[in-house]
């Protein structure tokens, strides 16, 4: 087990995931709400022309 932790592939499968995972948090788009956050946060809004329900 410890030949396969200090091996080159399992080194190179790590350091892509690393680059894959930062990839995937740098590259969101800027349009949308972050995927990882709950779309609760956005309806908590008041609504237009101040009506309270």
């Amino acid at each position: 087990m410890l030949a396969f932790l200090k091996s080159e592939l399992f080194f190179r499968f790590l350091g892509g995931f690393a680059i894959g995972a930062v990839a995937m948090f740098a590259l969101q788009p800027n349009n949308e709400p972050p995927a990882l956050t709950s779309t609760a946060i956005a309806s908590t809004a008041t609504p237009v022309g101040g009506a309270a329900l």
